[in-house]
């Protein structure tokens, strides 16, 4: 049976990613435990808050070299996806360094709201299995006001007065900025895609 270790990294988000996963027939096993997250087939790092919040609390459970290190594929979910980058502006923080990359607050134009609220549209950069079934434009849900930005990684992008990215695979290493437990039918197939991937 697939093993899926949800990280409790203090993110609000953490009980709606567990039935989000519940509905797709999976039960993560939720915790902080280094060795539970190390012996999991997949591991999910959601995050609502700040990125200097979830970075330390991660840095006090001495799970950072744990993700730094992991051999399963993971996914960052909202704050959790820009953890995966180098460093945030959001508190001047350095995060997981996996990908490369800053993650930047959102650029103020006319018209252009930040946060970044309510649903928007996935614009496909390149091919990857994550969005095998989602559809060209479909939406998806965002709370959001740092973004990463668009490189090599980025399977998706979201147009909020400039682009950025929505979507990202490394390797094992994956992201969505928005709330796929939050985004009906798009998001649950980007989870189901991600526990059923072949890396």
């Amino acid at each position: 049976m697939m093993r899926v270790a949800l990280v409790d990294a203090g993110g609000a988000n953490l009980g709606s990613v567990r039935y989000a996963l519940n509905r797709l027939g999976i039960e993560p096993e939720v915790t902080v435990d280094a060795e539970a997250i190390r012996a999991a087939d997949r591991v999910v790092l959601p995050g609502v808050s700040t990125a200097a919040q979830v970075m330390g609390r991660l840095h006090a459970l001495d799970l950072v070299q744990v993700l730094r290190g992991l051999e399963a594929p993971l996914l960052g979910v909202c704050v959790g996806m820009q953890l995966l980058y180098e460093r945030s502006e959001e508190g001047g923080v350095e995060c997981l360094g996996l990908l490369p990359g800053v993650v930047r607050k959102l650029p103020l134009a006319p018209g252009i709201r930040v946060p970044h609220m309510g649903w928007n549209g996935l614009r496909t950069m390149r091919g990857s299995a994550l969005l095998d079934g989602v559809a060209e434009g479909a939406s998806a849900y965002f709370v959001h006001s740092y973004a990463a930005p668009i490189t090599a990684d980025t399977v998706a992008a979201t147009d909020h007065g400039s682009l950025f990215s929505s979507v990202v695979q490394r390797g094992r290493l994956c992201g969505a900025q928005f709330h796929p437990e939050r985004s009906a039918a798009t998001g649950a197939r980007i989870l189901r895609n991600f526990v059923e991937m072949d890396f």
